[in-house]
């Protein structure tokens, strides 16, 4: 579905006047998403989990340096090579809540998404897909400063799943949401993946990651340090391949904190 190969990406300043250097954000990142799973990318912030997912989308900002190859069933996501256009097939649910229309009602946005994606759906299936996100027909009315930054959230999701695209893209989609609205967004992306989509989860949070993803890629330093599957997060961690993981998961609170001092060493390496 999904491929990226030796993908870099770079942003250049002025060192002084006149001469221009490139800073590096992230180096050789080798990567696929197939039909059917849910990979959750993991990183701690600035790990440059985001940029990947607005390098995917064309949306960095111009001074960005993209390299490398982005295919989507072999075949070039035009994008993030600096194209115009994104493909239809793709779908981004951003981090950031002012990607809704300030100015528009919110069961207008999905009306437009719908279209966008050439799924044109009715009144009935624009609820429908509120209503799968936990939110009330009543959201249809309301403009987004209406609503709580955890509806917002889940709208964006909506909006974003709305044309039914081959490939979801979520950059933290639980963030600001509580317990149970975090597991009704989780296992909406879970179903989707069991529907033939593919999903790359981005999120800070090892243990939304596991939770629902089929394998896990972690992120630490600008580069891609592995991927692991999703069940091996068990236990004490053992059947882990890389030792950065395995420190990982056992500081997690539920692992009683219990990484060695050079399994601790290893995830600041």
């Amino acid at each position: 579905m999904l491929a990226l190969e030796n993908v870099s990406i770079g942003f250049l300043r002025y060192d002084g006047l006149v001469h221009r250097c490139e800073v590096p954000a992230l180096d050789g990142i080798d990567l696929t998403v197939d039909r059917g799973e849910v990979l959750a990318l993991v990183g701690a912030s600035g790990a440059g989990k985001s940029l990947l997912a607005h390098a995917l989308f064309g949306i960095l900002p111009e001074n960005a340096v993209v390299r490398g190859d982005v295919s989507l069933d072999g075949q070039p996501v035009a994008a993030a090579q600096g194209g115009k256009r994104c493909s239809p097939r793709m779908a981004l649910v951003p981090q950031s809540l002012s990607h809704l229309d300030p100015l528009a009602r919110c069961g207008k946005q999905l009306q437009w998404a719908a279209k966008r994606g050439g799924k044109a759906k009715t009144a009935t299936e624009l609820v429908d897909t509120l209503e799968s996100f936990g939110l009330g027909a009543e959201v249809m009315r309301l403009y987004p400063h209406q609503v709580s930054g955890g509806m917002a959230r889940r709208l964006l999701l909506a909006i974003a799943t709305i044309s039914e695209p081959d490939l979801i893209v979520a950059d933290e989609p639980t963030s600001g949401l509580d317990p149970d609205a975090a597991n009704t967004v989780l296992c909406h992306l879970r179903r989707l993946a069991d529907h033939g989509k593919a999903v790359l989860m981005i999120t800070h949070d090892l243990v939304t990651a596991v939770s629902h993803a089929d394998r896990v890629a972690i992120l630490a330093g600008g580069r891609l340090l592995g991927i692991e599957p999703a069940n091996a997060f068990s236990g004490e961690g053992r059947r882990l391949s890389m030792p950065y993981a395995r420190a990982l998961w056992l500081a997690m609170p539920d692992n009683h904190f219990t990484a060695t001092p050079l399994e601790r060493e290893a995830m600041h390496a």
